[in-house]
């Protein structure tokens, strides 16, 4: 076996359904808000007008998730070493048929 160090990428597609809005967005400018956000005043102001303008919910979902929160998925195998977590959230159109026929056998 070489020496060279291997990296495997793990992609992990998740599908939400936003229930409450304006709980999301709440809880999104909370954590905007909030003394230990490293944000600077002209920052927050930008990141709250962001969420507040996003009907998407997608900015706000993106500030309560932490990219290493995924890290969480492979922290107990013990073969690996995590190296980052990178978090993106867009809109989408709902579930594909693929991931309901997925959930309907779980």
């Amino acid at each position: 076996m070489s020496d060279e160090p291997k990296f495997l990428r793990l992609t992990v597609e998740l599908t939400v359904e936003v229930l409450d809005m304006d709980a999301l967005q709440a809880a999104a400018l909370a954590e905007i808000r909030h003394p230990d956000a490293d944000l600077t005043d002209e920052e927050r102001t930008e990141q709250a007008e962001l969420v507040s303008a996003d009907d998407s919910g997608a900015s706000a979902l993106q500030w309560l998730i932490e990219p290493d929160h995924v890290l969480a998925l492979v922290d107990h195998i013990t073969e690996i070493e995590p190296r980052e977590a990178v978090l993106g959230v867009e809109p989408s159109e709902g579930p594909s048929e693929e991931e309901e026929e997925e959930h309907d056998h779980v």
